[in-house]
């Protein structure tokens, strides 16, 4: 039985993530971290990383980016394996997720679900078919709360664009500046924000007299969970290093 440290745990995916755990039998949450200290008479929680005293085998976060130093430091303390599934973080964020992974085992991606994974996949190999003929544009879609945009998943699926093509692109977020003519090597990432949209995901590979599109819609926040869950089983036993959901399908 896993024993699990969740991170944001009085959140909405938090809540989400206790209901995912509570249906399982090969993992158990012991202890929340959260900023809102509200009990909810499944485990203890935690307002402060320095005064948890349960231990767990791994730690899952889904919180909020000002919460990960803490969670870091606490899990570099304990040599305990991390799920980061925050969005959001800065790249000097990424950067100390790096540097702790030469100590300890650190799951790392902008969207927890198999999904999205495979759809990655297939954009980079769309892009280096198409790329060289093809306007690239990346359209995302979410709910009115969502801080960051882009999102995480957007600039994901970008970046597995980019690797797909002979080129370095140029991101363009949200343009509305006209221009006289379209740079070649320019990706267009647009991000909408409206509602209860779970995450909306479209790159559209426009050419001449053609347009191919591939798509993910998330209907549930409960793939999220999932994914996160499915994380934390599979980095409890990792050795130091940085883990993805590439390497989590790889080996299922």
């Amino acid at each position: 039985m896993i024993k699990i440290l969740l991170s944001g745990c009085n959140g909405t995916m938090g809540k989400v993530i206790t209901k995912c755990v509570e249906e399982r039998d090969d993992c158990t949450i012991v202890a929340g971290l959260d900023v809102n200290t509200a009990p909810n008479g499944v485990f203890p929680v935690f307002g402060n990383a320095d005064d948890i005293n349960v231990e767990c085998d791994v730690i899952i976060d889904f919180s909020h980016p000002s919460a990960l130093s803490g969670v870091l430091k606490y899990a570099l303390k304990t040599k305990t394996p991390a799920v980061i599934a925050t969005t959001g973080l800065s790249e000097e964020q990424i950067n100390s997720l790096q540097l702790a992974s030469s100590q300890i085992p650190i799951f790392f991606s902008a969207n927890m679900s198999i999904g999205v994974s495979l759809v990655s996949e297939l954009v980079k190999k769309a892009a280096s078919v198409l790329g060289g003929s093809f306007d690239i544009e990346i359209i995302e879609a979410h709910h009115n709360k969502k801080i960051d945009a882009p999102s995480g998943t957007a600039l994901m699926l970008a970046d597995s664009v980019s690797k797909g093509l002979e080129y370095k692109p140029v991101y363009e977020y949200n343009r509305h500046a006209k221009r006289e003519k379209r740079s070649k090597n320019e990706i267009g990432i647009h991000a909408v924000r409206g509602g209860t949209i779970v995450g909306e995901h479209e790159v559209i590979f426009a050419g001449n007299d053609e347009i191919i599109t591939v798509s993910h819609s998330a209907r549930s926040k409960s793939i999220f969970a999932t994914g996160s869950v499915n994380a934390a089983i599979f980095i409890s036993s990792k050795t130091p290093g940085m883990y993805s959901m590439k390497e989590l399908v790889a080996e299922s």
